[in-house]
């Protein structure tokens, strides 16, 4: 059995022996080969992922709040749409020029320069929140 967690791989013959783990700076597998004493060879099974590694403090629950009610009114959306930090900007209906529009806003409204770079990683609300959190800090430093 293989599986992968972040940047752990864990691998075993059976749940029941001690696992090999390795870790740190693991980020592609192209490919895996196994020698062994044994005439069965393991199956591996890839599964892909979708996840991101980033070390980061979430922001402030005011931090959050100014962003929800910014990306709200960025995106026109009626009073009783639910924006949280879990809301992805493309389940909101914001294309790109939305997206561009709303890093705009929020720039203004906390007086920070966002990276074109660092605007295309935001997803989520909470990454946007995170994001001006981090420059807000950065800033005041």
């Amino acid at each position: 059995m293989a599986s992968v967690t972040g940047t752990a791989i864990s691998i075993s013959a059976r749940p029941s022996r001690r696992s090999l783990q390795v870790f740190n700076g693991l980020s592609v597998v192209k490919s895996v080969s196994f020698a062994g004493q044994r005439k069965s060879i393991p199956s591996i099974r890839s599964h892909p992922a979708t996840s991101r590694f980033r070390v980061s403090c979430a922001a402030k629950p005011e931090t959050l709040e100014k962003v929800c009610n910014i990306v709200k009114k960025q995106l026109a959306l009626p009073e009783n749409a639910t924006v949280a930090g879990h809301s992805k900007f493309a389940d909101l209906g914001a294309d790109s020029l939305d997206t561009v529009e709303v890093v705009m806003g929020l720039e203004e409204a906390f007086g920070i320069t966002v990276e074109e770079d660092s605007a295309q990683s935001i997803v989520t609300v909470q990454d946007a929140a995170d994001l001006i959190e981090d420059l807000v800090c950065a800033k005041s430093a």
